[in-house]
């Protein structure tokens, strides 16, 4: 547990520096972020060595999988998007702050990093290793609800309704991809190929 606070906190520390009124107008979003997964996944990399054919065990399915799931949640946040816009006067401009880091970088530069490293990253920490390892400890819905609700949590830094909202959503839905298919590989492919739909392909905003 202890090198899963440690790296929780680290995480914290990253998003902290990426999403805070403070520190984010002073870097590059997607330069950081590329780094702070690189470093997030590398280290759950390793120390799930022992465990790793289990947790990235592959099935043709998982691709499937993983695109449908993509598909389901962009509908779900498209649907969002136009409830949320009607009923709370705070939820555009929320949501148009969170597409403001589209500016920082090409669209072929963010899907790219989107679709095959910053998607893939988060899963392979967050699923990976922390909700692998909370699953140890916990058991399988203990570990599925405190990792989602940790995920969500280090998103607060950027004082975004939204942005907190919309973590949670997608920390609930890959997690439970995970409970459900016990393999990193769905919710990696969903992760990625949402990510790019909902910021590069069709954005709700």
């Amino acid at each position: 547990m202890t090198s899963v606070v440690r790296l929780c906190a680290l995480a914290a520390l990253f998003w902290f520096v990426l999403f805070s009124p403070w520190t984010a107008p002073r870097l590059n979003f997607w330069l950081v972020m590329a780094m702070a997964t690189a470093v997030l996944s590398a280290a759950g990399l390793w120390l799930q060595r022992a465990h790793l054919r289990e947790i990235y065990a592959f099935r043709p399915s998982h691709v499937l999988i993983g695109l449908a799931s993509a598909l389901i949640l962009y509908a779900v946040f498209w649907v969002g998007n136009l409830v949320s816009t009607q009923v709370f006067q705070f939820a555009k401009p929320e949501i148009a702050g969170i597409y403001s880091i589209r500016a920082q970088a090409s669209p072929l530069v963010i899907g790219l990093l989107l679709l095959f490293w910053v998607g893939p990253a988060e899963e392979i920490f967050w699923r990976g290793f922390v909700q692998e390892r909370l699953y140890e400890r916990y058991g399988g819905m203990g570990g599925y609800l405190v990792a989602s609700l940790v995920y969500a949590a280090i998103h607060v830094f950027g004082f975004n309704f939204m942005l907190f909202m919309a973590s949670l959503i997608c920390g609930l839905f890959w997690g439970a991809m995970y409970l459900r298919y016990r393999s990193v590989w769905p919710g990696l492919i969903s992760h990625a190929v949402w990510d790019v739909l909902i910021f590069v392909v069709i954005p709700v905003q």
